[in-house]
């Protein structure tokens, strides 16, 4: 019985390290080919001159920018997507267009709270891991307002 405890703990810490690893070579990847997307998108941009071409060029309200956002800086489009937004992200997590309305009916509290101290498992794992600042709780905050009223 001994054995077979200790043989399961070492698997799992194996596992866990493995997947841990394969995770940070994908996020790596990804974050090298969206730099290369980036650059491309900006050397294929005509120079602007007109004062209407440059307010054209600015980017709307109602998508945002998942190369730029902090949602994908710091991890939650691993999870979760924001439709409302267009970023794509994993399906394991909820989609959080509604977030700003629904966390606190859910969790007890408002979601600026929850960010700070969220009240699931699953999210009190991630975020104690990864805490987020102030000045990121207010613009994941933003965000998920936008997201509310699209």
């Amino acid at each position: 019985m001994q054995k077979a405890l200790i043989s399961f703990i070492i698997s799992a810490l194996i596992g866990l390290g493995l997947g841990y690893a394969a995770f940070e070579v994908v996020g790596e990847s990804d974050d090298q080919a969206s730099e290369t997307a980036k650059e491309k998108t900006d050397q294929s941009k005509p120079a602007s001159g007109t004062k209407e071409e440059e307010q054209n060029d600015q980017p709307t309200a109602e998508t945002v920018s998942a190369d730029d956002s902090i949602l994908k800086s710091k991890g939650c489009l691993g999870c979760h997507s924001v439709s409302a937004l267009n970023l794509k992200g994993g399906a394991t997590g909820p989609d959080l267009s509604k977030a700003f309305e629904n966390v606190e009916g859910k969790h007890g509290k408002p979601i600026n709270e929850f960010l700070k101290e969220p009240t699931s498992a699953v999210m009190s794992g991630v975020i104690g891991g990864n805490p987020l600042s102030e000045e990121e709780i207010a613009e994941v905050v933003k965000l998920l307002e936008e997201a509310s009223k699209n």
